[in-house]
């Protein structure tokens, strides 16, 4: 997914660029108002911050919407309800306010994505897609799995989870992703539960090579076999 983040404080975009790409974004920074407008060919999502030097970013989210139809997410240390309000009647799909978690932030980068009905695995989703790496094999259409032409019997999260790391075709599917997508929240013992779900999977698919483990950062498709 590609991000362009709007963001004047070098600060900030030094700690969230790295962030994001760790968890499989392709992120472009911009650090002015104008010109943005000209770099949103191919952006997934532009995440705007509304403190800009150059002009009011509630202006620019303004006419970003009426320039494209991509998702905007304002990100602000403009907290106040009337700010919020602003913010999303000018066009954006959310807002959130500085300081906020990266994990809270690749959330709702998902869930504006999905809400959008881009996102290629939403949980509440209707696929005909299918999914096949070595013998293993994934319906969505029919939530069906088999693996060397058997079919193996998951539990509807287990089925999710594995869906969207085969969905991805081997990019990384960080933790806050999963969770955000098919449990819906995160909680203190999410990880675990999470870990849980990925170690009964690859026993019941005998393929404990299929989800590779990406340490502090989530999970991605290995081999089949």
């Amino acid at each position: 997914m590609r991000v362009l983040l709007v963001e004047d404080d070098d600060r900030v975009a030094e700690a969230l660029v790295p962030a994001l790409t760790r968890r499989g974004f392709h992120v472009d920074r911009q650090a002015t108002g104008r010109g943005t407008l000209d770099r949103l060919t191919g952006v997934d999502v532009v995440l705007l911050d509304l403190g800009l030097p150059d002009m009011d970013g509630v202006t620019l989210c303004r006419a970003i919407r009426a320039a494209s139809d991509v998702a905007i997410i304002v990100v602000s240390a403009r907290g106040e309800i009337d700010d919020r309000i602003l913010g999303l009647h000018a066009g954006a799909d959310d807002y959130l306010v500085k300081p906020y978690d990266v994990g809270e932030l690749v959330a709702r980068v998902h869930a504006v994505r999905r809400r959008r009905g881009a996102d290629p695995v939403g949980v509440g989703s209707v696929s005909t897609e299918v999914f096949e790496t070595g013998d293993v094999r994934v319906d969505l259409g029919r939530h069906e799995v088999t693996v060397a032409g058997e079919a193996v019997a998951l539990s509807r999260k287990e089925f999710q989870v594995l869906a969207l790391v085969m969905a991805a075709g081997g990019a990384v599917c960080t933790r806050e992703r999963i969770l955000a997508e098919v449990w819906g929240r995160t909680w203190s013992g999410a990880n675990r539960t999470l870990d849980v779900h990925v170690a009964t999977l690859r026993t019941k698919l005998g393929r404990p090579a299929l989800l590779e483990t990406v340490r502090g950062v989530g999970y991605r498709l290995g081999q089949a076999s």
